[in-house]
């Protein structure tokens, strides 16, 4: 640790560092500028979004919420670095009297997506010469552009040796009843196996929150849950709604993470929220994501529960006389390669809802629309109730994957809230 510790010391002199890692927050600088709002930090979250939309951008065993985090959490950096609006994330930079903290931020964002996808350098080049060019010239101009390099350059350093490139041991699935294996129609291999021991953003590690083991597949509360999928959740099922049906499209028609980095995105322009205010919301909203999904993968690998579809495909084994077996279920859409409990869905969902909330109210009115479809909602809880509903609904999850991913969730977007 004292290693560890004196070599982080040692980056931060070189650096020329002047905030501590969630330090207190420090007084308005006398350098800070006027800046502006946070369409800018919108555009660059959309910029990573279609990058992403290809999936040979980066290596599958990287998961998309490590691109998100780094990228607004960059951007936070090198606002803060300028304006002392807030406490530093990692670090503050030194900045001149009249650096622009929107130069700042796009170019920290620029220099963190060329670093991740450098295939993609082309389209980032071009979406930086389009924000800047509504800048005026200048030296403050410049002096941001420098604080956005410094700050990109040092956060990329200090996450290379995250863990995030870390090949994937091979999977071995288990026999036993309960045991995680690769599900039907495909039976695709896992491939966020080791993600749980990636580093966190914030949390201290992937187990500091835990969910307590779910209960054994030969329960009574397991049998609850589980029949409740197999009726709701079927392909063919009659007691799911038209509605519900809807929904469970609806939430699994874009990656989770997508649907709630738009949310904010929609909310940030519908209110011309400021500059200061905009990259913090991004920042805390998408280490929260980053690191639930560190969190919920250490569950997922630690309890290896299995899905729905291998437990009533094979309810005939008698691991549980509750449950009636039904070799050729299918439910209504496909099951995502990996372990059951907890619902990720549920806790990525919970977490965003838990941030939002905290900026703009809890019962804010919500149209989200997501590869065509559109719902509304009267709060971000109850479109996160949904998301983790629709997984039921989708045939993917059980109650109790859902409520292991809401407590987790929650839990991690607090501790980042009281960090940031």
């Amino acid at each position: 640790m004292r290693k560890t510790l004196a070599v982080l010391t040692g980056i931060a002199l070189a650096a020329g560092l002047t905030s501590p890692a969630f330090g207190a927050g420090a007084a308005p600088s006398p350098t800070a500028s006027a800046t502006a709002s946070g369409t800018s930090v919108v555009e660059w979250n959309r910029e990573l979004i279609t990058i992403l939309s290809d999936p040979k951008a980066q290596p599958a065993t990287v998961h998309p919420t490590r691109g998100f985090a780094l990228l607004q959490a960059a951007e936070y950096d090198a606002v803060v670095s300028i304006t002392r609006t807030g406490p530093a994330y990692l670090f503050s930079v030194s900045a001149p009297r009249g650096a622009r903290a929107d130069a700042a931020a796009d170019q920290a964002a620029h220099d963190v997506l060329v670093a991740l996808y450098p295939a993609k350098r082309a389209g980032v080049d071009q979406r930086l010469s389009s924000q800047l060019s509504a800048i005026p010239a200048g030296p403050g101009k410049q002096a941001g552009m420098a604080v956005g390099t410094a700050v990109a350059r040092r956060l990329i350093s200090l996450r290379s040796d995250d863990g995030s490139s870390a090949k994937p041991p091979p999977f071995r699935p288990g026999d036993k009843p309960g045991d995680y294996r690769p599900t039907p129609p495909d039976f695709p291999a896992p491939v966020f196996i080791n993600w749980g021991s990636v580093k966190p953003f914030v949390l201290t590690s992937g187990r500091q929150f835990r969910p307590a083991a779910p209960p054994a597949v030969s329960s009574g509360a397991y049998a609850t849950t589980l029949n409740e999928v197999k009726s709701l959740g079927s392909k063919t099922s009659t007691t799911r709604t038209a509605d519900q049906t809807a929904a469970a499209t609806f939430w699994s028609a874009a990656p989770v993470w997508n649907v709630w980095n738009q949310i904010a995105q929609n909310l940030v322009t519908s209110q011309n929220t400021s500059l200061e205010q905009t990259v913090k919301v991004f920042a805390r909203l998408d280490l929260s994501l980053a690191d639930t999904t560190i969190a919920t993968y250490d569950a997922k690998y630690t309890y290896r529960v299995w899905r729905p579809v291998t437990a009533i495909r094979l309810g005939g084994t008698h691991y549980n006389p509750r449950i009636v077996g039904d070799p050729n279920w299918t439910p209504l859409l496909k099951t995502a390669p990996d372990p059951s409990y907890p619902s990720a869905h549920a806790a990525l969902s919970q977490a965003a809802a838990t941030t939002l909330a905290e900026f703009y109210g809890a019962r804010h009115r919500l149209t989200v629309t997501s590869k065509g479809i559109t719902r509304t909602f009267a709060g971000f809880q109850d479109a996160a109730t949904e998301a983790w509903l629709s997984r039921i609904w989708a045939g993917q999850h059980t109650s109790l994957d859902n409520r292991a991913g809401q407590q987790l969730g929650t839990q991690v977007a607090g501790f980042v809230a009281g960090r940031l």
